[in-house]
């Protein structure tokens, strides 16, 4: 190989080890963002083949800063194809985000304590969190069939490495008086970038915490943290909802809205990511930047529904509403950073769940935020 080549190797090799340096060193400072701007989405249809299975069902993701890649949980139970994430890369040179940037490189299995595919619908598999050398994965169980929610450790191959203590306040009883509403569970999952605490939520309040949201008030869900080193349950804080979106009608008709994802700025900061869906009123995306600087930990109160007004919840502070956008939105679930840009911003990525449905598609929204340190 001529010296030439070898130098224009070097330097190539050098950028991209110092990019991810910075990267790692600016993950590691606390900050608060200061703008989002919108650069672009690309659509997959439903039905889009990729390799031994559709892309689709794109409910949760996170990135691997040292090899530039990103990996999105799929929310098939088992059904079209076996419980997966898949891998993908993403070009942000160009400053905007369009289809052809986007490139899905691989399908991973998730194989059970048995070394095995997950039997069909026996997991609901909504949120993923890298490690470092692994990944988490957070699965709503389903009430109707009395399958528990999980928190499961795998391998990058698949293989399953270890399972969380999920506390027995969110393991619904037979009597149907406490525990996870079904599909309305441990949607999120994200590490701190120290990656020694690993935050999830439940979507919705559990049945002993109060109620599902009105056009009047939110619903008090529960956020949980664990200890990512040894895989114990340590602290709960209260995140309220936003109330339904205004004109929606919720009688007898699908209704929602939900904290659907979480993406952790440090061990007490957060950006959280809610959705809510009306016929009337299509569906509402909204980004969050909260603080439990000032929450009162719960996770010794069995029940909040009477006690709501003696807990200090998380902070809020809205920072985008996606509506302004005025672009389509599908049903979006997931949110992760993605690298540092050449102007010193970082990447933001949202991910929609088509639900496998002809009538959905598979979005992938890209956006540059501005920071600024806070200490």
């Amino acid at each position: 190989m001529r010296k030439g080549a070898k130098l224009i190797l070097f330097i190539v090799g050098f950028l991209i080890t110092a990019t991810a340096a910075i990267f790692t060193n600016l993950s590691a400072e606390s900050f608060a963002v200061t703008q989002i701007d919108f650069i672009g989405r690309a659509i997959f249809p439903t039905g889009s083949p990729f390799q031994e299975a559709e892309i689709g069902g794109l409910s949760g993701i996170t990135y691997d800063a040292d090899k530039q890649v990103y990996y999105a949980i799929s929310d098939d139970r088992s059904s079209k194809a076996p419980a997966r994430f898949y891998s993908l890369k993403i070009n942000w040179q160009s400053g905007k985000l369009e289809q052809d940037q986007i490139d899905f490189t691989g399908v991973t299995t998730l194989l059970d304590e048995n070394g095995k595919s997950f039997p069909e619908l026996s997991l609901d598999p909504e949120g993923i969190a890298f490690t470092g050398n692994s990944v988490f994965v957070s699965s709503e169980g389903d009430v109707d069939r009395q399958i528990n929610p999980f928190i499961k450790e795998f391998s990058l191959d698949g293989k399953l490495l270890k399972t969380l203590l999920i506390p027995e306040l969110f393991l619904p009883d037979d009597k149907g008086t406490k525990g996870i509403r079904n599909n309305l569970a441990f949607e999120s999952l994200t590490l701190t970038p120290d990656k020694k605490y690993l935050f999830t939520a439940t979507e919705n309040a559990l049945i002993q915490d109060g109620a599902v949201p009105s056009l009047q008030s939110g619903s008090p869900c529960r956020i949980l943290r664990y200890d990512a080193v040894s895989g114990n349950p340590e602290r709960s804080f209260l995140y309220i909802t936003e109330s339904l979106p205004v004109g929606a009608n919720p009688v007898g008709k699908l209704t929602t809205n939900g904290l659907v994802d979480l993406l952790a700025i440090d061990d007490k900061r957060l950006l959280s990511l809610e959705r809510a869906f009306s016929l009337e009123t299509g569906t509402t995306i909204r980004i969050f930047e909260i603080s439990l600087e000032k929450s009162d930990r719960i996770e010794a109160m069995e029940s909040l529904k009477s006690r709501l007004g003696e807990v200090s919840p998380a902070q809020k502070r809205l920072l985008l509403n996606l509506e302004t956008l005025k672009i389509p939105l599908d049903n979006i679930e997931g949110l992760t950073f993605g690298p540092v840009l050449g102007d010193g911003s970082r990447g933001l990525i949202l991910v929609s769940d088509n639900n496998f449905s002809p009538f959905q598609e598979t979005q992938i929204l890209g956006f540059k935020i501005k920071v600024q340190k806070t200490s």
